[in-house]
């Protein structure tokens, strides 16, 4: 990363700030030498340090800091069970900061996609009414259907499960539905029925 010094780098502008004199030329006091590789190395990993708590503020970019990052947005998210991955946990960090939520289907959409279901598409029902009903052309459904809707969630799955990101017991390259499930079914209106169409 562009900005980060070496330790050489350190060490030479060290070398450079000593005051001129006898008792301070490294060719007549090798120890002095060792002393600033010392302080060089030092200031190097102190200077990368920095650079990685800058990147760490970006959520887009957080790594050590997400427990931090949980505790201020009231994470880790109760929909990925007790024990989510560590790679679920950031995510959901950085879908907290950027989410604006809402009750529009595409928010819905943007759901599923996050949770690796780029194919997703959701179904709307009709309840019979009068000039929007055809005989022959669909079936008539309840009254009750208006306040139904499905999820589709695709047959392709953008990340599937494997060694190293799973919980015991799920299958591999298949994503877990009990978190999209759980946000999908936590975010709807309380007065419509989800379903969740597994392809």
């Amino acid at each position: 990363m562009a900005g980060i010094r070496t330790a050489e780098q350190y060490q030479a502008q060290l070398r450079s700030l000593l005051p001129s004199g006898l008792a301070w030329n490294p060719e007549r006091v090798p120890e002095l030498e060792q002393v600033l590789e010392g302080i060089a190395q030092e200031l190097a990993r102190v200077d990368a340090r920095a650079a990685d708590l800058l990147n760490e503020m970006d959520p887009a970019g957080v790594s050590e800091l997400v427990p931090d990052w949980e505790a201020v947005m009231s994470l880790p998210d109760p929909c990925l069970g007790l024990n989510p991955v560590f790679e679920d946990r950031r995510l959901a960090v950085r879908r907290r900061l950027i989410e604006v939520g809402g009750l529009s289907m595409s928010r819905f959409i943007d759901i599923a996609v996050s949770q690796g279901y780029p194919d997703a598409f959701i179904s709307e029902h009709r309840a019979p009414r009068m000039g929007r009903s055809r005989f022959g052309a669909a079936r008539f459904g309840t009254w009750n259907a208006q306040f139904m809707w499905t999820v589709n969630t695709g047959s392709r799955q953008r990340q599937g499960r494997r060694f190293g990101a799973s919980y015991w017991g799920e299958r591999f390259g298949v994503n877990p539905g009990n978190p999209l499930e759980c946000q999908i079914r936590r975010a709807a209106p309380a007065n419509t029925f989800v379903q969740i169409n597994y392809k």
